[in-house]
């Protein structure tokens, strides 16, 4: 038995007397494609929309919807194609309108975050590495002296967090990295490793991350008790909150973002009882025009527009919280198809 099979069967026992995992009856897999189905239409709407509205590079307009997107076509879902190129062209557009800061080390708004995302949807979508992505790449190893990558936002729970910076850093630079940056990149890796392995998540954002990230770095054990720590905090309704102690309502986003993490990392399958519990909560909170909402928490600097996603004020972290969710479902149907 491989070690990530072993740590995620040993969480699985231990978590069987609080009900946490374990095996249940069968996933509504129906209610779940169908629930897909409701929601890629408003996904593609939103990128559409957003791109309408901002020139630049959006992490929860463009890389999350599209992430979502491209694991519905890996999973047989029929998805708009040009939209897909369209947003993968917008986004590479707004990275070379943005080369001389990332040359030169000041990057764009939202530095490591946004250029992790930047990366992250790219390499989601098949993007072969090329100059552009070369030289974010050489952006995000540039300060040979840091040992972890920092957010120089303040929009939680998306863009605030050192651990889902340095996720999404390690993942692009594991992926569009260049020869020529390999030294660069194995020591920061190794820095990044030890870090990772003292620095304590709080939010649930943040420990979603670290697992992504210790599992990026092959971290096994370490990713295990990570995901111990993560499953012992789904309540009783099934889902996650994004903020630790009582009385938090659990909501789309955390929950989406928190199983997707799970499984990814091998450590919940669709037949333990937390994923199917997570599942009924993302089923029982999606509106019936497929969308899904959480209350922003964030002061609001940009301008207003409408992207195409509902809710409002609260649509743009609502349209992140959507793709999580989506993401989180797809994992229960199908197998991945080679694009």
């Amino acid at each position: 038995m491989k070690i990530r099979e072993r740590l995620r069967v040993s969480l699985i026992v231990v978590s069987l007397g609080s009900g946490v995992a374990g095996a249940e009856r069968e996933l509504p897999v129906e209610e779940v494609r169908s629930a897909i189905k409701k929601s890629i239409p408003l996904l593609e709407k939103t990128t559409i929309g957003t791109s309408e509205h901002r020139g630049c590079f959006t992490c929860h307009g463009h890389a999350m919807p599209v992430v979502a997107l491209v694991e519905a076509r890996r999973r047989g879902f029929l998805i708009d194609e040009n939209n897909i190129r369209e947003q993968l062209e917008h986004t590479l557009a707004d990275l070379e309108v943005g080369k001389e800061r990332y040359l030169d080390g000041r990057g764009q708004g939202g530095g490591f975050t946004r250029a992790g995302y930047a990366l992250w949807m790219l390499q989601e979508a098949g993007w072969r590495p090329d100059e552009i992505t070369a030289i974010v790449s050489g952006y995000l190893v540039r300060d040979e002296k840091a040992d972890h990558w920092k957010s120089n936002s303040n929009r939680p729970p998306t863009e605030f967090s050192p651990f889902t910076a340095t996720y999404l850093a390690l993942e692009a630079i594991d992926q569009f990295g260049t020869q020529e940056q390999a030294p660069r990149i194995a020591d920061r890796k190794n820095k990044a490793r030890k870090w990772l392995l003292r620095t304590n998540p709080k939010e649930t954002e943040e420990r979603v991350f670290q697992l992504l990230a210790l599992g990026q770095l092959g971290a096994s054990e370490k990713a295990a008790e990570a995901a111990g720590d993560l499953l012992q905090l789904q309540q009783t309704d099934g889902g996650w909150a994004q903020l630790p102690g009582k009385g938090q309502q659990s909501d789309p986003y955390a929950t989406g973002s928190a199983l997707f993490a799970l499984r990814r990392e091998g450590f919940l399958s669709a037949k333990d009882k937390g994923y199917w519990r997570g599942l009924r909560f993302l089923l029982d909170t999606q509106y019936d025009d497929g969308s899904w909402q959480v209350k922003s928490r964030s002061k609001p600097f940009q301008k207003y527009y409408e992207s195409g996603y509902p809710h409002g004020k609260d649509q743009f972290i609502s349209m992140a919280a959507g793709s999580w969710a989506t993401l989180a479902l797809l994992h229960a149907v199908g197998e991945e198809k080679t694009p």
